[in-house]
């Protein structure tokens, strides 16, 4: 890949729209000057926006679309609507057609799975994608796939999943055999159903040779940072995550009351709320933005809906650093070392 990287931005998704897409965008070329972005989306609404944007000039080309996708609206009637000329729809496109490295969008999560399966296809051998996202612990962060984007598994898909949270790993932590673990309710041999149990006698009898396997890991270990990457099925990833997002909010919520109760507690926090905001940050998965849509036919991006244009910049961020470091390539070359057994 050249030195360059283009990303094609849905700039009429998310809760704020343009608003936070034009900036989020300046932010990342920022920290990128190489970087260049084709935005999708409403011409009236865009220029403007990026020619008040000292740090987009000369790298932003627009493309007018007309629909937008509502962030409630189903994916089966989101696909009807909005294949072939949504602001969603085309930002995809861009990767298939070869326009642009990567694809980010704050929109619709449901609708940009379900047009991202259809417009780019699965890779071969993959039967389902998985969301993967960055998930703070005390070491630092690891990979945690499947945050939402199937609900139910078997072993293949596990196994599938461990390679590609691997591969997203390599090139995230810079590491050449991340260690991995899978999610269960014990990391007794025994425990588990027998998807888990089966997907953890290939991983430990196979030895596969860029991944290392850790064993089973429990719901503490997420924070803890056991392993490099944790995998599970759709429905339990979803619940952790909203649990640990919700768990964040609770301890601000705390925190927050306790220091409001008493004058010295309240000098106390206005010295120290700095530090604290910056502990709530930290513990909310949500904060590192960018979940990581693994197991298509380009490299797909969605940014939490809510996020300022700090936080779409971060997802930004994570697009150029996939398609920079070919996740892609990375991703097929360590499926192809994967035994047929375990992928078919």
């Amino acid at each position: 890949m050249s030195q360059r990287v283009c990303i094609s931005l849905d700039a009429m998704g998310g809760d704020h729209g343009p608003t936070t897409v034009v900036p989020g965008a300046a932010i990342a070329r920022e920290r990128h000057p190489e970087m260049t972005f084709l935005m999708f989306g409403d011409e009236a609404i865009l220029t403007p926006l990026v020619a008040a944007e000292p740090r987009l000039k000369g790298a932003v080309e627009i493309r007018h679309t007309t629909i937008a996708i509502a962030m409630d609206e189903k994916p089966s009637q989101a696909v009807r609507s909005g294949r072939g000329k949504s602001s969603m729809w085309r930002a995809i496109q861009a990767v298939k057609d070869g326009e642009a490295d990567a694809a980010v969008s704050a929109g619709n999560t449901g609708a940009l799975m379900a047009m991202s399966k259809i417009c780019l296809k699965t890779l071969a051998g993959i039967e389902r994608p998985a969301i993967a996202c960055l998930w703070p612990t005390v070491r630092g962060e690891s990979v945690v796939l499947d945050v939402g984007a199937t609900i139910g598994t078997d072993a293949e898909h596990l196994v599938e999943m461990a390679v590609m949270g691997s591969a997203m790993a390599r090139i995230v932590f810079d590491l050449d055999r991340p260690t991995v673990g899978l999610l269960n309710v014990g990391t007794e041999e025994m425990k588990g159903n027998e998807a888990v149990k089966e997907a953890a006698r290939y991983l430990r009898e196979t030895d596969l040779p860029n991944l290392s396997y850790h064993g089973f890991v429990e719901g503490n270990d997420l924070g803890k940072g056991t392993v490099d990457v944790v995998v599970t099925e759709g429905f339990t990833g979803n619940i952790a995550l909203k649990t640990a997002e919700g768990t964040a909010k609770q301890i601000a919520s705390y925190l927050r009351s306790a220091m409001s109760r008493t004058l010295s507690a309240k000098i106390g926090y206005f010295f120290a709320r700095q530090a604290f905001k910056a502990l709530r940050d930290k513990m909310n998965p949500s904060r590192a933005n960018g979940g990581v849509f693994l197991g298509l036919e380009g490299i797909v991006i969605k940014s939490h809906g809510s996020e300022d244009a700090n936080g779409f910049a971060a997802a930004v961020d994570l697009a150029h650093d996939m398609a920079r470091h070919d996740l892609m390539r990375t991703i097929r070359d360590m499926l192809d070392l994967t035994p047929a057994a375990a992928t078919s």
